[in-house]
């Protein structure tokens, strides 16, 4: 049997022993152990019970071969004392990152060959724990480095996930507190025509907040599910806010929409986060036409507004609730704090800018004691460059 047919017919706690047996078959592995990245995406936790002869600590994502492999996606095989070598694999799907995979092997059965097949064995596994994630806690469990809390727990079962990736696009997000945080909201759909990403700020702190937010992401996936447009998509969430609230949690969101064949996009600033492009000659705040937040008042009207993407082009949503972040001195513009970030990092892979601007920006004064969320979009469009790659070499 394959390995794939093993972990479709493996029951969703056992992945890791289905996968065990047919590796040990296959490879002659003489164990395999799968870490997880936890909720704060600071360490990789492994999954009990461990199989490898010296155990497995939890390991930072910033240090050791298997930090490396997470950061940098790519398999790292190194050679043991004696006659075993260890191979370490990203488990990765549509650009969200799982984890690690780290497979212990004969020293005569490792290789470039070897290694490329479970490369392949540690992609099949990604699409198989997010099967499995549905209907075990076991990985859940795992990932978490201390107790979330309800918000965060409501947060974490509501939004899609870190990452997406597409022919035409790399999408990232990172938000913090990871494990308290709970008033954000996020969403995307892709399909062969269009790719929708909705970010908002959170409406304040704990559970009040993210039950707003979540009734606000569900009327949000309501409407595009239904085939509205983007105007629609604000306006039945801001009828539904209304209708439950009164005004009392208004959400400051922005929608947006881009047509993967040509690179055009659609907005609906209801609000909201701020938007910034970044291009190689220039970091730039995109300016808009802010509107009512959702759920401000009754039946408000809403307008779409339009970009222009470029192969090569950078977004960056930045949703915080501290209004706009500031480290401190009265001479310093209002986006100071954000401009000095990207600035920091516009050279990162996108999968990397999310969470080092998340971290900047909560080292300053006024965001310190706020939750931030940042969503990172790079645009190939079709037919450029390779997935997750740097900003590329737009015109101005």
């Amino acid at each position: 049997m394959t390995v794939e047919g093993a972990l479709r017919g493996a029951a969703p706690h056992l992945l890791l022993d289905s996968l065990r047996t047919s590796l040990a078959q296959l490879y002659a592995a003489t164990s395999a152990d799968l870490l997880l990245v936890d909720y704060g995406c600071t360490t990789l936790r492994p999954v009990e019970p461990v199989q490898a002869p010296a155990g497995m600590a939890h390991t930072p994502v910033d240090a050791g071969p298997a930090g490396r492999v997470f950061r940098t996606q790519q398999p790292y095989l190194f050679r043991d004392v004696g006659p075993t070598a260890t191979v370490c694999l990203p488990v990765t799907v549509r650009g969200d990152r799982f984890g690690v995979l780290v497979v212990g092997l004969p020293a005569d059965r490792s290789g470039p060959e070897t290694t490329a097949s479970l490369a392949r064995v540690a992609e099949t596994l990604g699409h198989a724990l997010r099967v499995a994630d549905r209907h075990t806690d076991l990985y859940r469990r795992t990932r978490r480095a201390h107790a979330l809390s309800v918000a965060g727990e409501m947060q974490w079962d509501t939004l899609p996930g870190r990452a997406c990736s597409g022919p035409a696009f790399d999408l990232h997000a990172h938000w913090e507190p990871a494990y308290t945080s709970g008033g954000h909201l996020l969403d995307w759909s892709a399909t062969e025509r269009d790719l929708v990403v909705v970010v908002a700020d959170g409406a304040g702190p704990g559970t009040p907040a993210a039950l707003a937010s979540t009734l606000a992401l569900m009327a949000i996936r309501n409407a595009r599910r239904a085939g509205l447009d983007l105007v629609a998509q604000a306006s039945l969430t801001d009828q539904a806010l209304y209708g439950q609230y009164r005004g009392r949690h208004p959400l400051s969101a922005l929608l947006l929409r881009i047509d993967l064949a040509t690179g055009e996009a659609e907005v609906v600033d209801a609000g909201s986060p701020t938007l910034w492009r970044l291009r190689p000659a220039v970091t730039e705040r995109i300016d808009l036409d802010r509107q009512l937040p959702l759920g401000m008042f009754e039946d408000t009207v809403y307008a779409p507004q339009r970009l222009r993407l470029l192969p090569g082009d950078r977004l960056v949503f930045v949703a915080h609730g501290a209004g706009e972040p500031t480290a401190g001195g009265g001479d310093e513009a209002p986006d100071g704090p954000v401009a000095q970030a990207l600035h920091r990092v516009r050279h990162r892979k996108g999968a990397d800018v999310p969470r080092v601007v998340v971290r900047t920006l909560r080292d300053t004064r006024r965001v310190a004691s706020t939750s931030v969320l940042v969503l990172c979009l790079d645009w190939r469009g079709h037919g450029a460059g390779s997935p997750d790659g740097g900003t590329g070499s737009a015109s101005p």
